[in-house]
């Protein structure tokens, strides 16, 4: 079984999530976040308070304020970098993003691996499936845990929100597309856990979410 723990990180309250599974420790890192030293060393803490292994980091998507804390977990645990492929401009803009919001950042390192649908992403004896869902970004994923109910959203939806489309690669009906056909067609009790804001469920959004009740 997958357990899950998030971590609000950063000036724009984004969301790290940290999963493992609880038999091996077994650990990926979603969209590390962190920044500052007190950032990191609460994220640091909590693997070592519960003896996690981290294997993975895994990028939704490439956005400034989900990459801040990639270079410190690469260094201090040396695990596979996955990244969407069509992010990788993005990702290579990591120094210039950062710029533009007052963040002091290096170059971030090359991604190991690209995401793809047709690869699941294991983490110990647990798997997740990647679903592409651009429209807030070109290439921005989902993970989706059948076995577990849950999906990690990214910027694609939110708690009564939609991630915005007036960024870099961003495009509205796209976002929309990738909504109803990838998330909306989930089962009603998918806990889902976006990259900012509190958690929801897939039935809740389809039913109250104000983007999306007329779709």
């Amino acid at each position: 079984m997958l357990k899950i723990q998030s971590f609000e990180f950063n000036p724009f309250n984004e969301n790290t999530y940290l999963l493992w599974d609880e038999e091996s420790k077994l650990a990926a890192v979603i969209d590390p976040g962190c920044y500052d030293d007190f950032e990191k060393e609460e994220l640091k803490n909590f693997i070592e308070t519960n003896r996690l292994i981290p294997s993975l980091i895994i990028n939704t998507h490439c956005h400034i304020d989900h990459i801040l804390g990639v270079s410190f977990i690469k260094e201090n645990y040396n695990v596979k970098y996955l990244i969407p492929e069509k992010d990788l401009p993005l990702h290579r803009k990591a120094v210039s993003q950062g710029q533009m919001f007052g963040f002091d950042l290096e170059e971030l390192p090359e991604p190991d691996e690209f995401i793809s649908e047709e690869k699941l992403i294991q983490i110990g004896q647990d798997k997740l499936k990647p679903l592409f869902t651009p429209g807030h970004t070109a290439g921005e994923f989902c993970f989706y845990s059948e076995k577990n109910k849950f999906c990690i959203t990214g910027d694609v939806l939110f708690h009564q929100s939609i991630g915005r489309t007036d960024l870099w690669g961003g495009d509205y009906d796209t976002l929309i597309n990738s909504i109803k056909n990838k998330l909306l067609t989930l089962p009603d009790d998918t806990k889902i856990y976006p990259g900012h804001g509190i958690n929801s469920t897939i039935g809740t959004e389809s039913k109250q979410n104000p983007f999306l009740v007329n779709i």
